[in-house]
């Protein structure tokens, strides 16, 4: 089925005046839709954009699945209107969907990746923080510093030096046998496996400078689509090697965040 033609006016290519989210699907269910829909309703609230009805939502995945795992993408606007950047005294938002057969890449849950830490910091904007806005124009910036294959992901700093996440990931660590995440209260999105985990007790939030991040005992970048993927090796901004690290087989952040998603921990 074709996209829907977004008009000129749609305030959400105008402005990135909107919400997404990016749902794994299995075999047509959404996986963590729960938090999904507490992260969309969080974002038009923060946003003042009226959330869609509950059915109009769910009627995104109702046709048959293309394959065992498929991709949801999201996209709801504000609609069209307004002069400038006043917004319309009557909005009415512009939802759009598309799904697509997903392939998981389980190497990387095996084998580890490497990553680089980026040069970009994030500005804070605690209104924005935490929610999926349309606007993505830092991780983008990001996300062009490198077109090396062997580099997975970068890490993101905030502007007065904490790490936040990666460019499209979650950032996780390990140290004296505990697990951590950092705080999102300035910057960044909340991921919503980041938030399975946090109600699970798996995870506790602290915060830690980027340039420390280098000295944990264990480190991982995850989400709701990829999984959890260890992280082998750290390069800085320059391409050095900041540290390394074996992945340990099977470890409970791994076994709990797979058991969240579906995914076997042995599949290949």
């Amino acid at each position: 089925m074709p996209m829907p033609q977004v008009p000129f006016d749609d305030r959400g290519l105008a402005y990135g005046d909107g919400v997404f989210e990016t749902v794994l699907l299995r075999a047509g269910v959404p996986v963590l839709w729960d938090y999904h829909y507490a992260r969309l309703l969080l974002g038009c609230q923060r946003l003042n954009i009226p959330l869609p009805s509950r059915e109009q939502l769910v009627a995104t995945w109702q046709s048959p699945p293309n394959a065992e795992l498929e991709i949801l993408k999201l996209i709801l606007t504000r609609g069209s209107g307004g002069r400038g950047y006043a917004t319309p005294d009557n909005s009415q938002p512009r939802l759009l969907s598309r799904r697509t057969p997903f392939v998981v890449n389980a190497d990387r849950w095996h084998e580890g990746v490497n990553i680089r830490i980026c040069q970009l910091r994030l500005g804070h904007q605690p209104l924005l923080a935490g929610i999926k806005h349309l606007n993505r124009l830092e991780n983008v910036l990001a996300r062009q510093e490198w077109n090396d294959p062997a580099i997975a992901e970068g890490l993101l700093g905030d502007a007065d030096g904490w790490l936040v996440e990666a460019t499209s990931m979650n950032v996780f660590w390990q140290q004296a046998g505990a697990l951590f995440t950092p705080p999102l209260s300035q910057c960044g999105v909340a991921g919503t496996l980041r938030a399975a985990l946090l109600d699970h007790g798996v995870v506790q939030e602290a915060a830690i400078a980027l340039t420390a991040i280098h000295q944990v005992d264990r480190l991982w970048v995850a989400n709701s689509v990829q999984g959890v993927w260890p992280v082998n090796k750290l390069l800085s901004e320059t391409g050095v090697v900041l540290q390394s690290w074996n992945p340990a087989g099977h470890d409970r952040l791994q076994v709990v965040g797979h058991e969240l998603l579906g995914y076997s921990p042995t599949s290949r």
